[in-house]
């Protein structure tokens, strides 16, 4: 069960547009998705767009993804390189 810790880099962060790219991705794959605040702990369904806008996330929040099932390694790169990217708005 990989995990990475990843930083919302938009300015607008993890708002609904950019949440809704994040729970497409996240459900291409196989493997269950959680996210959690580095913060307070909160944690969300990768899968789930109210979960994932639970989060409430701005700009600068760390949160750790993690993993689990058969195409694991894949789904957290893609999920992390989503992230890295600012879902688009950089």
């Amino acid at each position: 069960m990989p995990e990475r810790k990843v930083k919302i880099v938009n300015q607008l962060g993890l708002h609904a547009r950019a949440a809704a790219q994040l729970v497409k991705l996240a459900s291409k794959f196989q493997s269950s998705i959680t996210l959690k605040r580095a913060d307070n702990s909160v944690v969300a369904d990768a899968k789930s767009i109210l979960s994932v806008l639970t989060l409430a996330a701005p700009k600068g929040t760390e949160i750790f993804v993690t993993v689990e099932g058969v195409d694991e390694e894949k789904a957290l790169d893609a999920i992390e390189e989503i992230f890295q990217n600012g879902f688009g708005e950089l």
